[in-house]
């Protein structure tokens, strides 16, 4: 892994931090990379049983496109007469997004500053997001005249509703930790100098927990945003046949039988 994104498994839990706090964990082509890859890695690896996305300094989250790298390439595009630069959407933001969004397995982002742009959108792809006091969240595409990418367009109405989604996006400005967690951008609000130890305790709760259980709740819901009450129910059978056929389920059942705690597998 490139230096601008740092990857680490320990316990069953994938830390994945961005990495350039120089420059507020801004996107440049190197970090889109790395992320992808660190994010696919995590995704694919069994052994991994949760992850936590988080990044380096105070200041940012991360601001999304690294703009003084981006004004380079146009000009690169305007003088050969490609349109390269925009492909980032395509070739690193949308598998970025996708494989925080269907890992089979639950994603913590842990927002310690400003999210903005594509920052936003993949503390958005999370599954639970414990956010800093001191953070914030800016749409941001519209200011520099752009239309949402990084899943914004579906994740955000989702957590806020359409008409509050639409206010953000066509009127992108700094929202405030506080008023994050008050539209439920925020699941859990901590002050600043807890954030890490509360996040890592968050996510290494989930990564000893039934990881079946969980990417079939992910599963679930997802589905259920864009299906049928029908459809929902038949997919609720199918999902609760795949956990209840898990060896975490029997585990489960045994140690409340016993009153004990479980110890999952994570299969």
């Amino acid at each position: 892994m490139a230096d601008t994104v740092l990857y680490e498994v320990s316990d069953g839990l994938a830390t994945i931090t961005l990495n350039r706090p120089e420059a507020m964990n801004a996107l440049n082509v190197e970090a889109k990379v790395a992320l992808r890859e660190a994010v696919r890695s995590a995704a694919d690896d069994a052994a991994v049983r949760a992850v936590l996305l988080t990044a380096a300094g105070d200041r940012a989250f991360c601001v999304g496109q690294d703009l003084k790298e981006h004004i380079g390439l146009l000009v690169q595009d305007r003088e050969t007469g490609s349109r390269q630069t925009m492909n980032t959407v395509r070739e690193h933001y949308n598998p970025i997004v996708r494989a925080l969004a269907e890992a089979a397995k639950p994603v913590v982002a842990a927002v310690n500053g400003v999210a903005a742009g594509a920052g936003f959108g993949f503390a958005l792809a999370a599954d639970y997001r414990i956010v800093a006091d001191t953070a914030s969240f800016n749409t941001s595409f519209a200011g520099v005249a752009l239309t949402a990418d990084s899943g914004i367009s579906w994740t955000l109405p989702r957590v806020i509703g359409p008409g509050r989604a639409a206010d953000l996006l066509l009127f992108p400005r700094s929202i405030s930790a506080q008023d994050a967690y008050d539209l439920g951008i925020a699941n859990r609000l901590v002050p600043a100098g807890e954030l890490r130890a509360e996040a890592e305790k968050v996510a290494r709760a989930l990564a000893e927990g039934p990881t079946v259980a969980y990417a079939a709740l992910k599963e679930a819901v997802a589905y259920g945003l864009t299906h049928s009450l029908e459809e929902t129910l038949e997919k609720e059978d199918e999902l609760q046949t795949r956990a209840g056929s898990s060896e975490d389920h029997a585990i489960a059942v045994q140690a409340f039988v016993n009153k004990e705690k479980p110890k999952y597998l994570g299969r």
